[in-house]
């Protein structure tokens, strides 16, 4: 039985036409209280447009002091498996920061959506079609066009009854034959055209395991599910829109009372330079053209998770961009937007060296070394600090050195000062090529009246740079990733969208040098590298000696990597 849910942390209020609705109804039934759901089909992995409509319906139950609960709509066994179960739970916990939250399953209701098919089926409400597939298919018409009535249609109450009886014991094979509803082949509405309730399906069910040969088709079950929850606002996308009156119908027709749960339909998100498709995203982990469902490319919520995203940004970013009664398609750049400022209040700051070369300090004391203090956040002066260590043989970035530099590049070229980051100021007196011209090494001197990274004579320095000292640095290995697609909106493109895949959408470094510090901080601590980007240790690729950090989000959003084909 549930409990009210008096709190859900840190889920932003809800403000939205929504909001209207219920505070109509509260009105009206003022005893009422507020039950919401989310109801997910267990055949897939929950992606950033559930997170949506998770924080939408919790958000509602809180703001209300009312009830929801994860509801899982597991009536189709041939697509539907325990992983898919565990993943989902893991998600609503990790998005919600709480597992305070009831489960329910629509497979617990089985018996009472059987009842309620011999109900109609009593009531004359109800009958077995042995037409195909494709005859029930063609028979419902056009919007243009009504359907045309099946010969099984006017079949006797209890002949239904016997046909129904044998269905359910299994007496039938897999599509042999329906039960239908019994409502009105000439309705404007396509979905009122006698729709399906029952087909067969000798599948074992991931919790049911093989104790049913017939399965309620998810129209049905959805609505009486929300009714035996007592749910009092069912929320959904916009798809559903033309199923409210069947929704109603068979509510009305079983025998519940009113107030029937009110179905209300809000505008699904889509991203630009993704998927969110399930059955597109099933394809590309079944090709294996990524790495699985969490492959940190998509916008699957464990994807996200292990890229390092945050709830807290993710529920920011659902926020901002709203409720409203229409579909939107949204710039993954404003996901990337909140949960950087979100990281840049939160992640602990490190250097790392993505492509190194080294610095030599020339006029640096043969085998000294030195520490310095420097701050955890400049954001949160209570993040406290952390100490990097210093020597005369550094790690620098490749980048970071060009020999034949412009006029106002202020990183290392010939007679250059530049700034080291926290350390000192060094000028560049030599740098080595190898035969392809390319930098492998520089040589600088450093002023030792410059410790800290300033002087007393206060001279600009215009270039600041990131290092490792190469005495205590550690390796590692760093992935940074651009677009999964070369299209902007491989949503629209159909079957098609498999042929876009971005080649170059990772980019792995495998050589980066960190500083220590960073290999004793625990695993779910976000980094933000500085010069570079926001970080998180990937948990499924490093090893016991070698982590594997992916770049979250860059320091600021660039277009550099976003050119996409038209």
């Amino acid at each position: 039985m549930n409990t009210k849910t008096k709190e859900y942390t840190s889920i932003q209020e809800s403000n939205n036409f929504i909001d209207k609705v219920i505070q109509t109804d509260l009105r009206e039934y003022p005893d009422i209280t507020v039950h919401t759901r989310f109801p997910p089909e267990p055949n897939g992995y929950l992606h950033i447009g559930h997170a949506k409509s998770i924080l939408l319906n919790f958000s509602l139950a809180t703001q209300y002091k009312g009830i929801c609960n994860l509801r899982f709509d597991d009536t189709n066994p041939d697509r539907e498996n325990q992983e898919f179960i565990n993943a989902i739970i893991e998600d609503v916990s990790w998005l919600l920061e709480t597992d305070n939250f009831v489960i329910h399953y629509a497979s617990d209701y089985f018996s009472t959506y059987l009842a309620c098919a011999r109900l109609l089926i009593d009531k004359g409400l109800a009958y077995v079609d042995f037409s195909s597939p494709e005859e029930v298919r063609l028979n419902r018409g056009t919007p243009t066009q009504q359907g045309i009535e099946s010969t099984y249609r006017s079949t006797s109450i209890e002949e239904n009854k016997r046909l129904f009886e044998k269905m359910v014991v299994g007496s039938y094979d897999d599509g042999e034959c329906i039960l239908r509803a019994k409502i009105d082949m000439a309705h404007p509405n396509i979905v009122m055209r006698d729709p399906p309730i029952y087909r067969i399906k000798k599948t074992s069910h991931p919790r049911q395991k093989d104790a049913w040969k017939i399965y309620p088709m998810y129209d049905f079950a959805h609505c009486l599910g929300d009714a035996m929850d007592n749910v009092t606002h069912s929320l959904c996308t916009l798809e559903f829109e033309n199923n409210r009156p069947l929704y109603d119908w068979f509510l009305e027709n079983t025998g519940h009372r009113r107030p029937f749960p009110k179905q209300t339909e809000f505008g699904r998100l889509s991203l630009n330079e993704t998927v969110l498709s399930k059955r597109k995203l099933k394809r590309l982990v079944d090709e294996q053209k990524i790495d699985g469902w969490d492959d940190p490319r998509i916008y699957t919520l464990c994807g996200m998770r292990r890229r390092g995203f945050t709830p807290t940004g993710i529920r920011a970013f659902c926020k901002e961009i709203g409720t409203s009664r229409s579909n939107s398609q949204i710039a993954v750049q404003r996901l990337e937007e909140c949960v950087r400022q979100e990281l840049n209040m939160s992640a602990t700051r490190v250097m790392c060296v993505l492509d190194p070369i080294l610095l030599r300090i020339t006029n640096y004391p043969e085998g000294q070394s030195e520490v310095f203090e420097v701050p955890n956040n400049p954001e949160d002066p209570s993040a406290g600090t952390h100490n990097v260590d210093f020597s005369g043989v550094l790690y620098i970035e490749r980048e970071d050195g060009m020999v034949n530099a412009p006029k106002k590049y202020y990183r290392f070229s010939l007679g250059k000062e530049v700034r080291l980051k926290y350390a000192y100021y060094v000028t560049c007196t030599k740098i080595h090529q190898d035969e392809n011209g390319d930098i492998t090494s520089i040589e600088a001197v450093y002023d030792p009246q410059s410790r800290g990274g300033w002087t007393d004579d206060k001279r600009r320095v215009m270039g600041t740079v990131h290092w490792v000292s190469c005495q205590k640095a550690r390796h590692c290995k760093v992935r940074k990733f651009n677009p999964l697609f070369t299209h902007e909106h491989p949503e629209t493109l159909g079957e098609e969208f498999i042929d876009y895949l971005n080649k170059e959408s990772i980019v792995l470094y495998e050589h980066s040098m960190i500083e220590e510090f960073a290999y004793k901080l625990a695993d779910d601590v976000h980094l933000q590298f500085l010069r570079k980007g926001y970080c998180y240790k990937d948990k499924v690729q490093s090893t016991d000696s070698c982590t594997m950090y992916n770049i979250t989000v860059s320091l600021k959003d660039s277009l550099k990597n976003r050119i996409f084909m038209s």
